[in-house]
């Protein structure tokens, strides 16, 4: 639980407030997700409250939307191109037919693998 950035407050954090100083802009929302370096958490009264300086724009954006749902095509389009970007061939779940085989001109290696820096289960491929 995060608390509120306003000196002798204890309260939860209810929004989170950000600055744009090209644009002389403050920016309250719905509190992030987690803490961010340059954005401050304000409970509920402080967020109602607060007032920009002199000359800024105060943005309000109220309450957080739905995120949008996923359907079962949605997640298998992103196993395909992933799938697709690893060089894997697909399973055919959405097409009934097997992804082409990679085009590649690098060989793999006798585990299957392919060179590259590897992060986790990503590769980093370069620009050619």
């Amino acid at each position: 639980m995060r608390l509120c950035s306003k000196v002798s407050c204890s309260r939860s954090a209810a929004a989170t407030m950000t600055y744009v100083h090209a644009d002389a802009c403050v920016v309250i929302g719905p509190l992030s997700r987690r803490a961010e370096p340059g954005a401050h958490d304000l409970c509920a009264d402080h967020a109602a409250k607060l007032t920009p300086p002199v000359g800024w724009q105060l943005i309000r954006i109220q309450g957080e939307q739905a995120p949008p749902e996923r359907t079962h095509d949605d997640l298998l389009a992103i196993a395909d191109a992933v799938r697709e970007a690893a060089g894997r061939p697909g399973d055919g779940a959405r097409t009934g037919e097997a992804a082409a085989p990679s085009t590649s001109t690098t060989e793999r290696r006798s585990d299957g693998s392919m060179p590259g820096r590897k992060h986790g289960h990503l590769r980093i491929i370069g620009d050619s």
